[in-house]
């Protein structure tokens, strides 16, 4: 007879601590009348910019919305350049392509699994308009070399910050080092409006223009349109996008924001159990503590690395056994040069980004959310080593 699961119930990887401030303001919101953007928006787009520290914050529909609006206001146009990270979600890369752009892959560097630095100025052409770093799994990227080659040849800096909220740069709040920064809010996030995004920038003229565009172009928005003032005419002054958030979003957004430091302090916990739990443990190799003086990691992703050939097994057969012990687990990510669209369009094959390969065959992110126990906690450890044993 086999032994019982480690589980009854199945464990949702990303499930987000949703309490009942933020479902008491969306029933506000739904009584209020006005679902759509208007005051709550405005409300959370102040405490984020407060949080960040920056100039501006515009609230989107999703994170990619804001870095393809990120990427149209800074004139990035068809035949030009940018440089990213092939170990990424698709939305980066897509984003540029639907510029009309070329992404361009830069390795990544094995232990923090961000862009390496040192690659980037070898991928620069007369066509290179902007880099976008990846905060991966919440660690900040080295920016400092990444702003100084991006200055150095004239482009723009857009960060990918989906994974990073919390995170610092050297005393400096990601979200203030780059151009522009686009968060996530996903639904798996360490902030949480099912879908959502956030952009920011010191630069009130893009902000402007971001404002407009991303709610069709037009001069004013509905709120201010048919708010108690009155209505008020518009103009179009862009062919802008639909890519605003609405006041439902931004009601669970305000509270989720209001907990967002107390929910790291419990993200560390765990993220110390894992440390604990696998430090010594050979066929593993836990996150990297390297990060710059006065940085800090946002603790989004706990991920693992497995040793396959020691184990025996692949990662994905691993994942499989973890979800037999019902165990959800992530995969960040398959790297993206190796997907069939980016294969066929920029040639790409297995060997170009031997880094991101080597991550990509091996990664596995374990449950990290606040809406998660101790013991939660204690059963994906207990997974992860009957797993192991059973090779």
């Amino acid at each position: 007879m086999p032994p019982p699961k480690v589980r009854d119930k199945f464990l949702v990887f990303g499930s987000p601590a949703i309490e009942e401030p933020e479902i008491r303001e969306v029933v506000d919101t739904l009584r209020s009348g006005w679902l759509g953007t208007g005051p709550k928006v405005r409300r959370f787009e102040e405490a984020f910019r407060e949080y960040v520290g920056c100039g501006q914050a515009i609230a989107m529909n999703s994170c990619t919305a804001g870095l393809h609006l990120a990427l149209d206001v800074l004139g990035i146009r068809p035949g030009d350049e940018v440089i990213t990270t092939p170990l990424t979600f698709a939305a980066t890369g897509n984003v540029i392509i639907h510029r009309g752009a070329r992404p361009v892959f830069v390795d990544v560097e094995r232990d923090t699994m961000n862009i390496d630095p040192a690659e980037i100025e070898g991928a620069i052409t007369e066509r290179t308009r902007a880099i976008i770093p990846v905060h991966m799994a919440g660690r900040p990227c080295e920016m400092d070399r990444i702003v100084e080659v991006a200055e150095a040849h004239g482009l723009y800096v857009i960060e990918d910050a989906a994974h990073a909220i919390e995170a610092w740069y050297k005393g400096k709040k990601i979200g203030n080092v780059g151009h522009v920064t686009a968060f996530s809010f996903y639904v798996t996030k360490n902030v949480c409006t099912g879908e959502g995004g956030m952009l920011t920038t010191n630069n009130d003229v893009w902000a402007d223009e971001i404002r407009i565009k991303s709610l069709h172009g037009v001069s004013k928005d509905a709120w201010k349109r048919y708010s108690t003032e009155g209505f008020q005419p518009y103009e179009v002054l862009y062919p802008g996008y639909k890519y605003n958030m609405m006041d439902i979003q931004a009601a669970l957004g305000i509270h989720q924001l209001s907990r967002v430091e107390q929910n790291l302090g419990i993200r560390e916990q765990y993220w110390e159990m894992y440390d604990r739990a696998f430090g010594d443990i050979s066929e593993i190799t836990t996150p990297s503590k390297r990060l710059p003086p006065g940085s800090r990691h946002a603790r989004h992703l706990y991920t693992i690395l497995l040793d396959i050939d020691r184990l025996g097994m692949t990662r994905n057969q691993f994942v499989e056994a973890m979800k037999n012990e019902k165990i959800g687990t992530g995969v960040h990510f398959i790297p993206l040069h190796l997907h069939k669209y980016y294969r066929e369009i920029l040639g790409h094959r297995k060997g170009d980004f031997p880094n991101a390969e080597w991550i990509g065959e091996r990664t596995v992110s374990l449950s990290l959310s606040p809406k998660l126990t101790v013991n939660d906690v204690s059963d994906v450890i207990s997974a992860v080593s009957r797993v192991l044993h059973s090779t």
